[in-house]
């Protein structure tokens, strides 16, 4: 919403200077201090908020005070207080940057002065200018430092539960808009402020029902009952903020969408979850493809904040102690990613807008106990605070305004930083290897291929190609980024603190996808063609008939382009071979599909639409050659209590194209499992047996999570009754059933530790590993049973990514149970004896052991693991057969946040072979 020139012009003469004169709301000053729960809590500088004869404060468009007792808004309601502002301000524009999963509309709003909103157009094509030292000379640099102005991102609201800053950035919009305090009035000239005000606008909307429903007037805050509704987004949980390297959910591509609009030279996020308030630095180690200028930037700021906010009075404040600086995949770190400076806030949130008496005498930070005085917080506060929502929204409020006044005081640094940053980048590129990275086009997975050239633009990497590959050439300003992306990390193993995340996130083996890196160009980069748009790998038929072939490798589209032929051809039969086959010249790895009683047409769309590449054939194959695919009844299952990578693995089957039934406790109590469905997968869950079985306490209930006129957000993306409870015994034991009556049931990481507690796999034992420290690492596997319908396409060594999960073991009768080892030794008690025996002759050591011994490879392809002899050797898949069914036990995630996609493939291998694994 723009005003026009007239009328901002005209704005501008009113509101210039002392022409229009600044009362102080004195009932808007009498409220906070009302909610305020202590003198020390309350900063000055909040208390001479204006009363603007013709701009809505808060107060006057809602009737009550940011930050007041038991008032939160909607998502609607907050977009709405904004449009006001726009059209009362000549001070704040608004736009929409998309819509969530749900249509829900994400937006951003500017605030500026009445000049800077009119030529909002041209400072953004300036940071532009400065984001490419290609297109722009140092020379030219100079000039636009001279008509540049540091556009600074605050966003809130990305956690649903952490719900302070949404609110509090009404309060802070108007106050950028209106006041003429010098400091607010030196940001509103000097530094163009964008705010996403509601991150997460489905979670938000949830959460805010929720509270209502729920947990507005709860005595006790730790009292055991969820604090949080059981969704946020229609997929992802907490991990929205864990998202920026698939740029998967739409929360995530609008901040993409938002950072290249504007090219910020700072973003902030706010969030809550630590005592009073942490200003992000991180202990280190700090990832290497960041800048040292940017970490020096955050010392810099995170150090005059801490001063700001000393020089209010505020207690509590610190820096360093929380977090690390080390994983790139945060939704913020678009901004350090690309030569910008992101950074975080975390204040102590209530998850509402009730009081309580917080206890955090016992929280430590890097070792130190959070009440403690220290270097990095010179002013703690006392152990227990009464703590009310108002002063959450002091906190965070009083840390931005400071962070914006270092902005507007040192603007022309910062942008100089930021231009100086993708320089450095470009250098790099010129100076040091590699020169290019080369991903070639036809692969194990050509999709792929194709798949990781798109991430990287959606990066904003430059990708080129040619006819046989994409080429990455690293003179470019996000040299630094597809560096970190295309090769493996090293996290240092005598690093003091434990990361806050993973640790590994090298794309090529995430992926599945070859690619080689380049110290030398060796091929005609003038022939390349600068790709425009992500590529996509368009599947081909050959020949024409009724039989088709696809040759296996694992590729991540099969089991969908087999769910869309039969959607298209019920009639449409898929034969798979078992084994390897030879027809005619071919030979045929087991796992290779056969499809009959289809046309050209209809494989030719299949192909096309799934990046596959199928052949005719004539070949007359035998009948004991062939087994049919039977498509499974899929169901996934969640709880009521933790639905995070419940939510990732829905995504998952959605993105491609797998169909599946959710289900959830009470479906497990009403049995006939087996009549329903042919698998069910149980993903990854928070907890252990004893919560899996009983859920959340059944003394809180009935809970219903269902869409009501006054909560209407809830009830989705599933609804109950009553959330309370969790499927007890008698679901366990129908789970039983499900699986004797020839079931599959496939479990994912700590949900087959938990089932194997329950007695439902008792053939598998959890491991003790107490030295063993597995952050989230890429390590090297092995196939131990190549030939099973699970490994279909498998290589015998291969990559998977796995975090400090727990450990699963079978007896050593029992090891043919294990499909997958993680590394490629064995366990102890399974290297043979070598030594004589007493009453036998002594054993020749045989030179083919000894040359495997020789080859064997490090156990970390990228990250770090402490004490990997604990669990080289032990089982990373199982197939454990019960009655008529199996279970199949993973202990790891293979759907882990979209990102592990070379590993997905063995959960489609089951679901093509569900009801044969035991053959």
């Amino acid at each position: 919403m723009r005003v026009n020139k007239l009328v901002a012009i005209s704005f501008a003469i009113i509101w210039s200077g002392n022409v229009l004169s600044q009362q102080i709301d004195q009932a808007y000053n009498q409220k906070i201090k009302e909610f305020t729960t202590d003198t020390r809590f309350l900063p000055k500088l909040v208390l001479d908020l204006p009363d603007h004869p013709t701009v809505p404060s808060p107060l006057k468009h809602f009737g009550h005070i940011i930050g007041a007792e038991g008032q939160l808004h909607r998502t609607e309601q907050i977009y709405g207080y904004y449009k006001k502002l726009a059209e009362t301000s000549p001070s704040v524009h608004i736009q929409q940057m998309g819509q969530s999963e749900e249509g829900r509309r994400f937006f951003l709003v500017v605030i500026a002065d009445p000049n800077s909103i009119e030529k909002l157009d041209h400072y953004k094509a300036q940071t532009a200018r400065l984001a490419d030292p290609r297109k722009t000379s140092p020379e030219q640099a100079d000039a636009i430092l001279a008509d540049a102005k540091p556009i600074y991102y605050v966003s809130g609201g990305m956690h649903a539960t952490e719900m302070g800053s949404p609110e509090m950035l009404m309060e802070l919009a108007y106050r950028l808009a209106v006041s003429n305090a010098p400091e607010i009035k030196q940001i509103r000239e000097n530094v163009i402020t964008v705010i996403n005000p509601v991150m997460e606008p489905d979670g938000w909307d949830r959460q805010v029902d929720w509270y209502y429903r729920y947990t507005k007037g709860r005595p006790i805050f730790d009292d055991g009952f969820p604090r949080s509704a059981p969704y946020w987004a229609k997929y992802v949980f907490h991990d929205n903020n864990r998202d920026g390297l698939q740029i998967s959910q739409e929360i995530t591509k609008s901040i993409f969408k938002g950072f290249f609009e504007f090219h910020p030279t700072v973003m902030l996020d706010l969030h809550e979850s630590v005592p009073l308030l942490y200003i992000s630095t991180g202990t280190g180690p700090y990832n290497h493809f960041v800048d040292p200028i940017t970490q020096s930037e955050w010392q810099i700021m995170a150090n005059h904040d801490i001063a700001e906010v000393a020089a209010q009075g505020l207690p509590g404040a610190f820096t360093w102690a929380f977090y690390d600086g080390w994983w790139p995949g945060y939704g913020i770190w678009v901004a350090n990613n690309h030569n910008s400076n992101g950074r975080f806030y975390e204040t102590y949130g209530n998850a509402g807008a009730d009081t309580y008496l917080r206890d955090y005498s016992n929280a430590r930070f890097a070792g130190d106990l959070a009440s403690s005085k220290e270097w990095y917080r010179p002013d703690p506060a006392t152990p227990l605070v009464n703590w009310s929502f108002r002063n959450n929204i002091n906190y965070t409020q009083t840390g931005v305004i400071a962070s914006l006044s270092y902005a507007a005081n040192n603007g022309a640094m910062l942008l100089r930083n930021f231009y100086k940053k993708g320089f450095n980048s470009l250098e790099k590129g010129r100076a040091e290897g590699p020169k290019a990275f080369t991903i070639a086009k036809q692969q194990r997975d050509p999709a792929m291929a194709a798949y990781l050239a798109g991430q990287l633009m959606a990066q904003g990497i430059e990708v080129h190609e040619n006819e046989n590959q994409f080429v990455v050439l690293t003179e470019q300003p996000y040299r630094n980024l597809a560096v970190s992306l295309l090769t493996p990390q090293s996290y240092p193993k005598d690093a003091k603190f434990p990361p806050y995340d993973a640790i590994a996130w090298t794309l090529p083996n995430l992926y599945g996808v070859e690619v080689a890196s380049k110290d030398s160009l060796d091929l005609d980069v003038n022939s390349l063609r600068l790709l425009q748009n992500a590529p996509v790998y368009q599947g081909k038929t050959l020949g024409q008939g009724n039989q088709w072939v696809l040759k296996y490798n694992a590729q991540n589209s099969v089991l969908s382009a087999l769910f869309a032929l039969k959607a298209s051809n019920k009639n449409a039969e898929i034969w798979v071979l078992p084994s390897q086959t030879f027809a005619g010249q071919d030979t045929l790895t087991g796992g290779t599909l056969v499809l009959r009683k289809t046309n050209a047409d209809q494989v030719g769309a299949v192909a096309k639409e799934f990046g596959l590449d199928f052949e005719s054939s004539n070949h007359n194959f035998q009948a004991s050659e062939l087994q049919p695919v039977k498509l499974p009844r899929v169901a996934i299952y969640h709880t009521w209590f933790n639905t995070q990578d419940e939510g990732w693995s829905r995504f998952t089957f959605d993105t491609r194209k797998i169909p599946y039934t959710s289900i959830d406790k009470d479906d497990l109590k009403a049995g006939n499992l087996r009549g329903k469905f042919d698998v069910i997968l149980i993903p990854r869950v928070n907890g252990n047996a004893k919560r899996f079985i009983h859920g959340v306490d059944k003394k809180f209930g009935p809970m219903p999570y269902t869409k009501t006129d006054q909560f209407p957000s809830h009830g989705f993306p599933d609804s109950t009754p009553d959330m309370t409870g969790g499927p007890g015994f008698i679901g366990i034991d129908n789970l039983r059933k499900f699986v004797e009556e020839g079931g599959l049931l496939i479990t994912l990481e700590n949900s087959s530790t938990i089932l194997a507690e329950a007695g439902l796999i008792p053939e598998l034992t959890p491991v003790a590993t107490p030295t063993l420290f597995h952050p989230g690492s890429i390590v090297r596997a092995k196939a131990r049973k190549s030939d099973h319908p699970v490994l279909f396409g498998f290589p015998e060594h291969f990559d998977l990514f796995r975090g400090n999960g727990p450990l699963l073991q079978a007896d050593k009768y029992n090891r043919d149970l294990m499909l997958v080892q993680y590394g490629d030794k064995p366990l102890k008690d399974e290297i043979p004896y070598d030594g004589k025996i007493m009453g036998m002759p002594e054993p020749a050591k045989k030179k083919e052991e000894a040359k495997k011994e020789e080859k064997s490879q490090p156990y970390v392809v990228a990250g770090m693991v402490r004490n990997e002899q604990e669990i080289i050797g032990h089982g990373s898949v199982f197939h454990v057969p019960v009655g008529n069914g199996s279970v199949l036990a993973f202990t790891f995630d293979p759907l882990h946040r979209f990102l592990n996609q070379h590993e997905a493939p063995m959960v489609w291998n089951a679901l093509m072979h569900w009801d044969r694994l035991k053959r």
